[in-house]
């Protein structure tokens, strides 16, 4: 068994070369390549994705994981050989139902769409991407259809971010979540005048914050001979290997927090791809356990660390160095509450922490509509617009602050927001484990000190890459299924002591 074993691993070492040689040319299309090359670089994609779907298919890997079947039942289930199979062998059921043919088409249209989607929001024009998001919906409708699902065609395509979770499951931890927030949102609005945002608004030269934000980065312990950073119209992180992440962020004159928490942001996806064992390299089981837990390294790193007041007092003093002018009049306690200042906002990822749920809930609920067919996409706009109006009370003056703020459907990637807030949540609930098994974390992060963190988020949840589901993996850590109190507990603490409600 153990030659089965190993001829399956070679055969799925190809697979994932192919996929990350398609991952290094959609980052250099996102970062260098010339705008007219993305016609050729469309049909390049859909090559390399067709070609990658089709080693994965392959009916000798079937073969394989059925006769290791048996072996894979009397290994200790959370062995790397048994999870390899386990892991492999769902990955492989449900590619067998999609045809290579659409794995290539959705390639295409995706690499298409993402050259529309740039020019659309730069003239803040809809309708030049509404053919491409059209064709994308269309694609994933048909995608959905030969995943197969139960309840919801939204099901199918949800499993491919958040592995076994169901829409129905989403929208019940969101209906429970929603009230919460908006009371939230609502004392705070009352006291909105208890904070000041305006230095985060001043005039900031954009190479000076590129520079801080790798200084935060390194010292955070992102390897810059593992990793690198480059600009891109939208913040993502793509690995091409173990020991070659990416992060891009993107800078604004006017606005300090959009590429540091971006940066910070980033980082903590790369922090994950970074951390898995070398023995899951080239295998099913490289990368992270899912979107969601994903998410929850970001959003920790970006925020629950990011914009604490522990921090601040660490980092205002170097920050004030760089732009001595700009924050001559502030103290780590009035910086520390501009940054975690809460207005409703058109971009989500500007969004404060307490807002930011909503945004993700608008998403959700659009991408379901779509799917469903409820919401033609000619309608999306004015859809965008009436949600943002009921949930945050305000309306987005253009497209490029609505409804084309995100990259996510230009690349088909419907299924993938709810992960946002159910990452946020998950954090919370990582971080308030860490600080019972680790109670000196807040006293080292004002020190600039973040190695123990880190960590133990190494010991945790990286090492294992995609070895666990979501469920399995927070009841490892934190022997509870994934939940919002801690996640709720956080937010009302820390912004009913900022704003006094």
């Amino acid at each position: 068994m153990k030659e089965k074993l190993e001829a399956l691993k070679k055969r799925f070492a190809v697979v994932d070369d192919l996929q990350r040689a398609a991952a290094l040319l959609s980052w250099d299309q996102q970062t260098y390549m010339p705008r007219r090359g993305a016609a050729a670089r469309a049909e390049q994609l859909a090559t390399l994705q067709k070609l990658a779907h089709e080693h994965f298919i392959a009916e000798e890997n079937g073969a394989l994981l059925n006769d290791l079947a048996d072996y894979a039942a009397q290994l200790p289930y959370d062995s790397d050989e048994a999870s390899l199979i386990r892991v492999a062998k769902r990955d492989y059921d449900r590619a067998r139902r999609v045809p290579p043919t659409l794995v290539e088409e959705m390639a295409r249209a995706a690499s298409l769409a993402f050259e529309a989607w740039q020019r659309a929001r730069a003239e803040s024009n809809f309708k030049l991407f509404q053919p491409h998001l059209e064709k994308n919906v269309e694609l994933r409708i048909e995608l959905a259809s030969c995943l197969g699902y139960k309840e919801r065609i939204y099901d199918a395509l949800l499993d491919q971010y958040e592995p076994l979770m169901t829409t129905a499951q989403v929208e019940a931890i969101f209906t429970s979540l929603k009230p919460d927030l908006v009371a939230l949102v609502q004392a705070i609005t009352r006291r909105a005048d208890a904070v000041d945002d305006a230095v985060l608004h001043r005039e900031y030269d954009v190479q000076q914050q590129w520079e801080f934000g790798v200084e935060v980065a390194k010292r955070l312990g992102l390897d810059f001979e593992r990793s690198r950073q480059d600009k891109s119209p939208h913040p993502f992180t793509t690995s091409f290997a173990l020991n070659d992440v990416r992060i891009t962020t993107r800078l604004k004159p006017n606005f300090l927090p959009s590429a540091l928490f971006g940066t910070i942001h980033e980082t903590g996806h790369a922090l994950y791809e970074l951390g898995y064992r070398p023995e899951l390299e080239r295998t099913p089981l490289a990368g992270g356990a899912s979107l969601s837990a994903h998410e929850s390294q970001s959003r920790l790193w970006e925020n629950i660390v990011g914009r604490s007041r522990g921090f601040w007092q660490f980092w205002f003093p170097r920050l004030r160095e760089v732009f001595p002018a700009q924050l001559a009049d502030q103290t780590v306690e009035s910086f520390y509450r501009a940054v975690n200042k809460v207005s409703p906002s058109f971009i989500r990822v500007e969004a404060d922490e307490v807002t930011y749920g909503l945004h993700i809930m608008l998403r959700f609920e659009l991408e379901n509509a779509l799917v469903e067919r409820r919401l033609a996409v000619a309608d999306v706009p004015e859809a965008w617009n009436a949600k943002m109006h009921e949930y945050l009370g305000i309306v987005p003056p253009n497209d490029a602050q609505g409804c084309l703020q995100d990259v996510h459907w230009a690349y088909g990637d419907l299924g993938y927001f709810a992960t946002y807030l159910l990452g946020s949540m998950f954090a919370a609930q990582l971080y308030a484990q860490a600080l019972r098994e680790v109670p000196a974390i807040p006293e080292q992060i004002a020190r600039g000190e973040f190695g123990e963190l880190l960590a133990w988020l190494r010991e945790k949840v990286h090492a294992h890459g995609r070895k666990f589901t979501l469920d399995e993996l927070a009841r490892r850590v934190t022997g509870a299924s994934l939940h919002a109190r801690a996640y709720l507990t956080y937010l009302k603490t820390k912004f009913g002591e900022i704003y006094g409600v």
